[in-house]
């Protein structure tokens, strides 16, 4: 008779250790889930504005020029011969906290579009200690930055130059063939590419960025006119002569 007891408490015990166990399991299921969007989201929102960077950068909204994409393939790198020149003027900018000489080597190039060019900056660090800088970029006319692709550059990339170092910074790009389709930009003769270069900081990320006003920084970048970008007052880019 015990015996017969004892089998039957192991019976009724089975499916409710089972039931304990499945929703063990779900709850563990449901845990990691929900931690997963929340680690998914989060890291979305980190990265927010290098992915709104990337996505400039490949669309060349708002005056960014092109980066990447497959446009580097060999048979386009062919300079359209019966096409007319176009003139690329390069221009440099500073933040007043960079103690920084920073200028073009050139003042314009002319290009044909399918050619590639080189063409370089220099700086130089004008104080007695070591400073990390970033650079930001833009195309003017606006209409033009879809086509404006660049194949090495020193933007975005933190640049250290020690006390009263002076280096060149060069910048290889071209002008895609098929703006010579682009009915917007058939009268384009000159195009500006600026350059600002920023004391460089630590976000809470650790990321380096620049260490200026975000409306700034958005002027830089082409975004001025744009509800995107900060609209508090203030300036801290002062102009350098395009003079070697």
């Amino acid at each position: 008779m015990d015996t017969l007891t004892e089998g039957r408490k192991i019976r009724l015990d089975q499916p409710l250790q089972s039931r304990k166990e499945v929703y063990a399991a779900r709850n563990r299921s449901l845990f990691m889930y929900t931690s997963a969007v929340i680690i998914f989201f989060s890291g979305l929102t980190y990265a927010a504005v290098p992915l709104y960077r990337l996505f400039c950068s490949s669309t060349g909204f708002a005056g960014t020029p092109q980066v990447g994409l497959g446009k580097f393939d060999p048979e386009r790198l062919v300079p359209v011969e019966e096409a007319r020149r176009i003139k690329v003027h390069f221009n440099a900018s500073r933040s007043d906290q960079l103690p920084w000489a920073f200028v073009p080597e050139q003042k314009f190039v002319t290009v044909l579009p399918g050619e590639t060019s080189l063409a370089f900056y220099k700086a130089k660090n004008t104080s007695p200690q070591d400073i990390i800088g970033i650079a930001t970029y833009n195309v003017t006319p606006d209409r033009v930055a879809p086509y404006f692709s660049k194949v090495e550059c020193f933007c975005f990339e933190e640049q250290k130059l020690l006390a009263g170092e002076e280096v060149d910074m060069p910048l290889l790009f071209f002008i895609d063939r098929d703006i010579l389709d682009d009915p917007a930009c058939r009268n384009v003769d000159d195009v500006v590419l600026s350059y600002t270069f920023f004391r460089a900081r630590r976000n809470a990320r650790g990321d380096l960025e620049p260490d200026a006003p975000e409306d700034v920084v958005q002027r830089s970048l082409g975004f001025g006119d744009y509800e995107l970008a900060s609209k508090t007052s203030g300036s801290s880019v002062s102009s350098t002569p395009d003079t070697k």
